[in-house]
């Protein structure tokens, strides 16, 4: 199985920042907590960050994983990630029965809508089992997000995935959270709102 340096995203994202350096990728989006935002705005948003999750996706698509985790290599600093082959969850997901594993993860929320995927969030967490039972803002993201679609009639489904097998060091896990980050660029994770303009943050 052909494998990426983790040191390799940073310049891959780099990559791409230059190819689209000249290309505007925000929207003039009304105010936040406002769900009067038009549907063809809310469409021309998101497909602006799924274009460029595509590219990634289309640059890793010999290497699509077929299971929610696989071994990490934290001496070669080696890793491998395809967000959207995880298993997805729902958001609720701590509210059930269903075993989650309770040490540390990378996590994406995910957003479905027709026919294609987009990551809102990247984020790390120290056990899988409580980081999304608590406040997060994220949530709130999610629930402007989901109001604004609503009152469109957008059909939209949101899921959260893990990924396991990361390091046990919090330096480490947070240095993949960054790179993560900036290759995928998720609308919802501060580092990145504003390339996307991203409203429904309460900013």
């Amino acid at each position: 199985m052909e494998k990426f340096n983790l040191n390799s995203i940073s310049s891959q994202n780099r990559q791409f920042e230059l190819l689209d350096s000249n290309v505007n990728t925000s929207i003039n989006l009304q105010q936040s907590n406002n769900p009067e935002i038009k549907s063809e705005i809310i469409t021309e948003w998101r497909n602006k960050i799924y274009n460029h999750q595509f590219k990634i996706s289309k640059d890793n698509h010999n290497k699509t994983l077929h299971q929610t985790s696989l071994p990490i290599h934290t001496s070669s600093n080696e890793i491998k990630i395809d967000p959207f082959s995880l298993q997805p969850l729902s958001l609720n997901f701590w509210r059930t029965n269903k075993y989650i594993h309770n040490g540390p993860a990378m996590y994406f929320v995910i957003d479905s809508m027709e026919s294609s995927k987009i990551i809102l969030y990247i984020g790390e967490t120290n056990s899988a089992n409580k980081r999304w039972k608590g406040a997060h803002d994220c949530k709130n993201y999610l629930m402007n997000y989901k109001e604004a679609l609503a009152h469109n009639n957008l059909s939209s489904h949101q899921d959260i995935r893990f990924f396991l097998d990361v390091p046990k060091e919090v330096k480490l896990r947070r240095k993949l959270e960054q790179q993560l980050i900036y290759l995928w660029l998720p609308p919802f994770n501060k580092e990145t709102r504003g390339r996307w303009a991203t409203t429904f943050t309460n900013n």
